[in-house]
């Protein structure tokens, strides 16, 4: 993801504010949210259309999480301060209020409770997926 200097700014500025959740929470939360448009064949979008509710980006956040970090994602997001799906909630409200996101109406924090356990979704279901080799 290439990120203009004006969004390292908001997320330097945010994660100081807030100071639960390191600067790279933050990073990783909007390439999850670009990578969750781009399944859902939002990217090119506009307005409402573009919009991504918060279960389906807790279920883009643990895909892309699975992509990046396989089972290591729950010590990675704890290494950021991230212990739950709520904490993404708070990233995601954070950005809302300093301007670089926007929400809708029937967004709340309700959608990010409870989304799923770190543990659950990313170790204990893990699975090696090993592609098949031709001779």
């Amino acid at each position: 993801m290439n990120e203009s200097p004006d969004i390292e700014v908001i997320v330097r500025q945010v994660s100081e504010k807030d100071g639960r959740f390191a600067p790279g929470a933050y990073h990783f939360l909007l390439e999850a949210l670009e990578y969750t448009m781009r399944l859902h064949g939002r990217e090119k979008k506009e307005g409402p259309e573009r919009h991504v509710g918060g279960v389906e980006l807790l279920e883009g956040i643990r895909r892309f999480a699975l992509h990046q970090f396989g089972p290591l994602a729950p010590v990675v997001f704890e290494h950021w301060g991230v212990r739950r799906t709520e904490d993404f909630g708070a990233m995601v409200f954070r950005l809302v209020d300093a301007g670089h996101l926007s929400r809708q109406d029937s967004d709340s924090m309700h959608d990010f409770a409870d989304g799923y356990d770190f543990q659950d979704a990313f170790v204990k279901n893990y699975k090696i997926e090993i592609p098949e080799q031709r001779f």
